[in-house]
């Protein structure tokens, strides 16, 4: 059940201040005082880390758990063992203070004024929540895609309040092919005719088009090639496309396209143009090394265990930046394992093939170190649906 913490006034790295932050959060699990795990979401994700236990099954994507096999009674985050936290991120649109919260001085909502966040703000506003539960020493951070970053975020910020940190399908920092996407997704948006200077909220418009054009880009470095060649082809959609596609009515409109429709279609339904764009900027600007001189420099002070995982057709966040961060972190004196999956199908694996997490994520948890030398997993059997990128990375 989503639940909200009013934590009183904050103020971001880069300026600007809120008077209440409040973030939108859901545990599970009890605390025993030494079982705390917090759990941090990707990109567009949200606290919903497991579906309720009352959820339509019809219902829509974004009320449903987005781990439900690593988060879960008996799982690789045994909820029976441990107390699991999950906060949606200040920025964001799905519950915490950002963009779409309402103005504490004028009518509206902060909209293209609020304060430019970053992962750092992530970190700092957890650990605010942390203290408003009476949780002072976490067990775990573990996080996928930029909550591998956030987690990472933790092992630099607050070595002394963490046990151990994993991070899944993250790295050291954006690469450059990336951020080069970035740049075209916001010039989509910012390009759509309904932007209006970011101040669209309560004008009836919003830049659909020019998120969705944003959401088709991102998604496919969240597949991998391979993985979409397998399962699409060149196959035909086998249905009319939209009207703004001239493949529309020759019969020539195919299922790669329509998969990709689908999900820009949806998210551009659930989520706010100007959150995504400060989420994006969150990421972009993140450096493990950022302030520290390095990688190795900045994981210094963390003597707990850190897992990497990683996998093979990621081109979000390759192999090599998990490896970069295991010999950063062997240079600090930390214990670390990296595990490289050996998976086709993309940046996406981290949802989509949640049983490769079981085996390193419950042996970090359970045994209080990663283990050297453990074999890399095989590609276990999904459990998201084919359109998984509605889970939100």
């Amino acid at each position: 059940m989503t639940r909200r913490a009013a934590l009183g006034p904050f103020t971001f790295e880069h300026g600007g201040r809120v008077p209440e932050l409040e973030l939108a959060y859901e545990t599970y699990g009890r605390y025993d005082g030494s079982n705390a795990v917090l759990v941090c979401h990707a990109l567009t994700g949200s606290h919903h880390v497991r579906t309720p236990t009352n959820a339509d099954p019809g219902g829509p994507p974004s009320a449903h758990g987005w781990w439900d096999g690593v988060v879960v009674p008996g799982g690789p985050v045994d909820t029976t063992e441990q107390y699991v936290i999950c906060a949606n991120v200040p920025g964001s649109c799905h519950g915490s203070t950002g963009p779409t919260t309402p103005h504490p001085d004028r009518e509206g909502v902060w909209g293209s004024g609020f304060p430019t966040v970053t992962i750092g703000d992530w970190a700092r506003a957890q650990r605010r929540l942390l203290d408003h539960l009476g949780v002072r020493q976490l067990s775990a951070v573990v996080g996928g895609s930029v909550g591998g970053m956030n987690a990472l975020e933790w092992a630099r910020r607050y070595p002394d309040r963490v046990d151990r940190v994993a991070a899944v399908a993250a790295g050291p920092r954006l690469d450059a092919e990336m951020v080069a996407t970035n740049s075209v997704a916001r010039r989509a948006i910012t390009g759509d005719p309904d932007w209006q200077g970011g101040d669209y909220h309560g004008t009836g418009r919003r830049p659909t088009h020019g998120l969705a054009q944003a959401r088709r880009l991102g998604h496919l470095s969240y597949r991998s090639k391979a993985s979409l060649d397998d399962q699409f082809g060149r196959e035909r959609a086998g249905r009319p496309g939209p009207a703004a596609d001239p493949t529309a009515d020759d019969g020539s409109y195919r299922a790669v396209a329509s998969y990709l429709d689908y999900n820009a279609e949806r998210f551009a339904e659930r989520f706010d143009p100007v959150s995504y764009l400060s989420l994006l900027r969150a990421m972009e600007e993140w450096e493990l090394a950022g302030g520290a001189g390095s990688n190795a420099a900045a994981l210094a002070d963390f003597d707990g265990d850190l897992l990497l995982v990683s996998y093979t057709g990621d081109r979000h966040f390759p192999v090599a930046g998990s490896d970069a961060v295991a010999e950063a972190a062997r240079e600090a004196g930390v214990t670390v394992t990296h595990e490289t999956v050996a998976s086709d199908y993309g940046h996406d694996a981290f949802l989509a093939e949640q049983a490769t997490l079981a085996e390193p994520l419950a042996a970090l948890l359970a045994s209080g170190e990663a283990v050297e030398g453990h074999e890399p997993c095989g590609r276990g059997p999904s459990n998201a649906p084919v359109h998984a990128g509605l889970y939100g990375i």
